[in-house]
């Protein structure tokens, strides 16, 4: 007898919030198989960006629906494709949302607890650069595009993954 059921919906792009134990227990509900789940729960900052000097109002997030979707579930398949886990889910938010507003999960199912933690940080950073949306922080002295960081290209970069998304000193 099978210990796998059909599998849940890996990613989802949405305007509402998420509830982390309904999001895991739906990853692994059904999977005997599931030893390990790992997750990361991203939040909006009061400071935005490495070097903001002001506090974040507002972070707005826009995506291009259809490509995101199918960019992650790239994404997804990549992880599978590295590690040895059970399945995987992100739900992403977009629109607008205030400092300690949650902005994207990732979580990951495995047998066993160090697959799950890897693909989860893989998935993550992976995500920070390949990903499309695009964000708008709001300050007292208005709104800006947030800029592609470096550090999330390094981070890509541990995974043997080029990315050059960031400008240089940013």
């Amino acid at each position: 007898m099978a210990d796998v059921v059909a599998p849940v919906a890996r990613v989802r792009v949405q305007t509402a919030d998420f509830d982390l134990a309904a999001e895991t227990a739906a990853l692994r509900e059904g999977d005997l198989g599931v030893g390990a789940v790992a997750s990361f729960v991203g939040m909006v900052r009061e400071r935005g960006h490495p070097g903001a000097g002001e506090a974040v109002s507002e972070l707005e997030l826009e995506h291009y629906p259809g490509m995101t979707e199918k960019a992650i579930e790239a994404i997804i398949d990549a992880a599978s494709a590295r590690f040895q886990i059970r399945g995987a889910r992100v739900v992403h938010r977009v629109g607008r949302l205030a400092p300690g507003e949650q902005i994207v999960l990732v979580a990951v199912s495995s047998a066993h607890r160090g697959q799950a933690f890897q693909a989860c940080e893989f998935i993550m950073d992976y995500l920070k650069t390949q990903a499309p949306f695009w964000k708008k922080e709001t300050t007292p002295s208005g709104a800006h595009w947030v800029d592609a960081r470096v550090a999330d290209d390094e981070a890509l970069a541990r995974w043997g993954i080029e990315a050059r998304n960031a400008a240089p000193g940013s």
